[in-house]
């Protein structure tokens, strides 16, 4: 049941002159994400073919993703009036698809699987949180709070499950960390970088991955404040067994802190240093 609908956003608050364009980019990739939670919900229907309960969280957490995609696409073409969502979504679709026919999780195991949907919802929440936070548009704020909401919602869900199975499979700690380090690794794939390409660049560009993760992580990256780590660092540590609060955590919130800095100018400097690089700990 979904916890709110794009109808109940306040569309008629859109401030145009509150509209940042370093932000709009990042929300037309977003979009591209975000509504191809259809076919994640097949996978993940796939990998749990014998599992009912599952199953029915699974096409929940779909169908809010495909809103959020919607929800996001729609403030899009009301920042660029010329875009076209569908057009662009269309594109993405054609390039990017993942093995909607896969009868077993790709990360060696059930609770594997659960704890990389884990860590992709804690990105989320945390990326949600820091651009409702950046952003000063009335109504992106509220689609960001919103989706950020939804999102730490389903680590919950994915994390009870997560706990179910892993009192079957009994995967230990050092195991759960690999995998959850391998998933965050993953954010630097295609997925983003050709929803950028699709969301942003003129029909007929040729895709090159290195020039568009740059341009979208480069801007996405500057989003965060040392809270969003924080509190993320927290929620994988939960995942992966660990305590969520404490001194390994905050040391670990620290460090990824700097690496996440170090990287943000890294990108932006690819990208052609024409954004803003600054990032602050407040």
């Amino acid at each position: 049941m979904k916890h709110w609908r794009i109808d109940e956003v306040a569309w008629d608050r859109f401030d145009p002159s509150k509209v940042d364009p370093a932000i709009v980019p990042l929300v037309k990739a977003a979009a591209m994400v975000e509504r191809n939670g259809v076919d994640y919900g097949l996978y993940l229907n796939g990998v749990f073919p014998d599992d009912p309960a599952f199953q029915q969280a699974a096409a929940g957490w779909a169908s809010e993703e495909v809103q959020h995609g919607d929800a996001l696409g729609r403030w899009a073409m009301l920042a660029d009036p010329e875009w076209d969502y569908a057009a662009a979504f269309a594109r993405y679709r054609e390039g990017f698809r993942i093995d909607t026919g896969a009868d077993a999780s790709i990360r060696g195991s059930r609770t594997g699987e659960l704890i990389a949907r884990c860590m992709v919802e804690t990105g989320t929440s945390s990326y949600y949180t820091a651009l409702a936070e950046a952003t000063e548009e009335p109504v992106l704020q509220q689609i960001c709070r919103q989706i950020a909401a939804d999102e730490f919602r389903h680590f919950k869900l994915f994390y009870d499950h997560m706990r179910r199975y892993l009192a079957r499979e009994n995967i230990g700690v050092l195991r759960r960390l690999r995998i959850a380090a391998g998933r965050v690794g993953e954010s630097e794939d295609d997925e983003l970088a050709f929803a950028f390409h699709c969301g942003n660049e003129p029909e007929g560009t040729p895709y090159a991955h290195d020039r568009c993760i740059a341009a979208y992580m480069g801007r996405a990256m500057a989003m965060y404040r040392f809270r969003h780590i924080e509190r993320g660092m927290g929620m994988i540590f939960k995942a992966v067994g660990l305590k969520p609060r404490g001194r390994l955590s905050g040391l670990s919130a620290r460090l990824a802190w700097r690496l996440l800095q170090w990287r943000q100018r890294r990108f932006a400097a690819r990208a052609g240093g024409g954004m803003n690089s600054a990032l602050r700990t407040a």
